[in-house]
């Protein structure tokens, strides 16, 4: 019944024969000709031709369920082989935001590497709710992120505590209030913005500043929300962008105010353009965490890597 399911889920996944004939190498009448077979043992069509893209019918819906899961099962018993083998085959697939692909990541990988150097990795970058969707379906082994998943439905692994702070365009004359706020790159890296001694500013005393935030959804961009309310204010948001990164780029170019992690500005360049203040609100802490899905088989190259990266 499901010889040549890779057939149909090629071209359930394009929506199209041509583009997936061409994935598999086959011409497209071959590819048909499969499709045709397969639908002649089911005994009923699978795909709907009539619609652009392609479609699944009802039966066609219910045959992909049942393949995933024999998927899910194939996948499962490579893991165990995987496992058996010492880590000398296996393939690792990690995502993440652009921010955590670009600077987190990279260091721990190269650690991994050097001591696992027969696994595969791969590195996806999206938002939270693509990475989320793609660590459900099993297409992601492993997530880092800064959002609290549900812990009922993955199982999380503690990486490092980060701090949100305010990055103020230099220029502004709000500044003038508060140089002993003020915080430089160098001292988010000694920790300075840690201590009970530095000051915090006032964020209400910028609200009438523009301001650079992430789109609905993120949770930098909740938070943010949190602390202006808590402040007695919404904020005048010019701009809103998908990443963290890119707010604070922008930032730095002098257009508005960015709430960055204090992660970020580690690893970011310094800016001269920019003055980093800390804030008085238990919204600017939360934790990054390495997230797996709790139902499925948690292989050595991931228990590996988890144990190289958590350190």
């Amino acid at each position: 019944m499901f010889k040549g399911m890779e057939y149909v889920y090629e071209v359930y996944k394009e929506k199209s024969f041509s583009k997936a004939a061409a994935n598999l190498y086959i011409s497209q009448p071959s590819l048909s000709a499969t499709i045709k077979k397969i639908e002649e043992r089911v005994g009923t069509p699978l795909f709907d031709r009539s619609t652009n893209p392609i479609q699944l019918t009802d039966c066609g819906k219910e045959y992909v369920k049942c393949m995933e899961k024999i998927l899910d099962i194939e996948n499962g018993f490579e893991n165990y082989l995987n496992h058996m083998n010492e880590l000398k085959t296996g393939r690792l697939s990690i995502g993440g935001s652009n921010f955590f692909t670009s600077f987190v990541l990279p260091p721990i990988v190269s650690r991994y590497m050097q001591k696992y150097p027969f696994i595969q990795i791969s590195l996806i970058e999206a938002n939270t709710s693509q990475l989320e969707q793609q660590l459900i379906s099993g297409a992601l082994d492993l997530v880092i992120d800064n959002y609290a998943f549900h812990e009922s439905i993955y199982t999380r692994h503690f990486l490092c505590r980060e701090q949100l702070l305010l990055a103020v365009p230099r220029h502004f004359a709000s500044n003038k209030s508060f140089i002993n706020c003020r915080l430089s790159k160098e001292d988010i890296v000694s920790e300075k913005h840690h201590l009970e001694s530095t000051p915090c500013v006032p964020l209400e005393a910028f609200r009438e500043d523009p301001f650079i935030l992430l789109r609905s959804g993120n949770d930098t961009r909740e938070r943010a929300d949190k602390i202006c309310s808590s402040h007695g204010f919404r904020p005048r948001v010019i701009l809103k962008l998908d990443q963290q990164l890119s707010a604070y780029n922008v930032a730095c170019y002098g257009m508005g105010i960015a709430f960055v992690s204090d992660t970020l500005i580690r690893h970011s360049r310094p800016d001269e353009n920019i003055i980093f203040y800390k804030l008085q609100d238990p919204e600017t802490v939360r934790n990054v965490y390495f997230y797996h899905k709790q139902s499925r088989y948690v292989t050595r190259a991931m228990e590996e890597f988890l144990k190289v990266a958590c350190l």
